[in-house]
């Protein structure tokens, strides 16, 4: 497996690795994560127009990427940088509207912005367990249930509902006016939405989406671990850089050995979720697609903990102060566990998938 970057694609990192360093500075990122609206809409219109949105759709559908290598390029530059934009919705959003054969030029250039509701309260993470129900309404339909932890719902403008329609997971697109829209920023500070539908008017978009969910969610759990690595490989540098600086009984810490192997022990960890990642991305849309985004997710969930964990134990107290960038990125890489599955869910999945086999 080759695994450098295709011309267009480094110069798409390139490009988005500059501008995300000019313009998300730690400060500024804090600014804008924690307060309403969770993110910085003048820096979403410019991650537009650099062309954002197309690396994460195929040419058929406007775009001029859509694979999973496209993806991870995107979501490692905003790891490095722990952007806060709305863009995992807007990527699962995408891979749904091109299993539908739905038009996405209005997501593309970023003037509707969209959010998947699929996780519930009681089903968090598997498809099956859906309680949101869809009614046949005259020529239409409406909804009713909860999605919770809708990614980038609180800026919606349209968002995609899987909900039960005669025994299936059907996909439905509900407009954010017809919705009661409950905004919050997580703990890392990720902007999330809770959605009531009561009776809520809604547009079939497919009667039968258990699968274009799965690839939606592989979509998104390759996105997630490509954003850990970026903050996995910025965490690392930052501990280093510490340990060359902060000196004790006069000399280094870092000239102590057994702090060395610690710092040896995260590089390898994160060279291996980097790996894996790529394997990952490699095998989106395949047959091995689940497989594969669940290894991902199950191995990068502990790495990240172990990378965050270590960074804070070596840097000591100045690791928990809100000015200093590691407590930040310690937060995001925990919390990028809990999302769209953990590790315990995820290794669950790939037993039930070796039993199979």
């Amino acid at each position: 497996m080759d695994f450098n970057l295709t011309e267009d694609r480094q110069m798409l990192a390139d490009t988005l690795n500059r501008f995300l360093a000019e313009q998300y500075a730690v400060e500024h990122r804090n600014k804008v994560a924690y307060d309403a609206p969770f993110y910085d809409p003048s820096k979403w219109d410019q991650l537009v127009e650099l062309g954002v949105l197309f690396a994460l759709a195929p040419e058929d559908a406007g775009g001029f990427g859509g694979t999973g290598f496209d993806i991870s390029v995107v979501f490692e530059a905003m790891g490095r940088q722990l952007t806060p934009e709305p863009v995992l919705g807007a990527l699962m959003a995408s891979r749904l509207l091109v299993s539908a054969g739905e038009d996405q030029e209005a997501l593309l250039a970023g003037a509707t912005k969209y959010a998947v509701g699929f996780t519930e309260i009681d089903a968090p993470y598997e498809l099956e367990y859906i309680a949101c129900t869809a009614s046949a309404k005259g020529e239409g339909y409406t909804l009713s249930g909860r999605k919770s932890t809708v990614y980038g719902g609180q800026i919606a403008d349209t968002f995609l509902i899987a909900a039960k329609l005669d025994g299936k997971v059907a996909l439905f697109e509900v407009q954010a006016a017809d919705a009661n829209v409950t905004g919050y920023a997580m703990m890392d500070g990720s902007g999330a939405a809770e959605v009531q539908l009561d009776d809520s008017p809604a547009r079939l978009l497919m009667a039968d989406a258990a699968d274009a969910m799965e690839d939606a969610i592989n979509a998104g759990i390759v996105a997630l671990c490509a954003e850990a690595v970026g903050a996995m490989d910025v965490t690392h540098a930052t501990t280093v850089d510490y340990l060359k600086q902060r000196k004790q009984f006069g000399i280094p810490i870092g000239k102590f050995q057994v702090l060395q192997h610690r710092a040896v022990d995260m590089l390898t960890e994160i060279e291996q979720a980097r790996s894996i990642t790529i394997k990952a991305a490699a095998e989106l849309g395949g047959e091995d697609a689940s497989r594969y985004a669940s290894m991902a997710k199950n191995l990068i969930g502990r790495a990240a903990r172990l990378i965050a964990e270590e960074a804070v134990q070596m840097h000591g107290g100045i690791a928990m102060t809100w000015e200093y960038p590691i407590s930040h990125f310690a937060k995001r890489l925990v919390m990028l566990d809990a999302q769209l599955g953990d590790t315990d869910y995820h290794l669950g999945r790939i037993m039930a998938a070796n039993r199979a086999a």
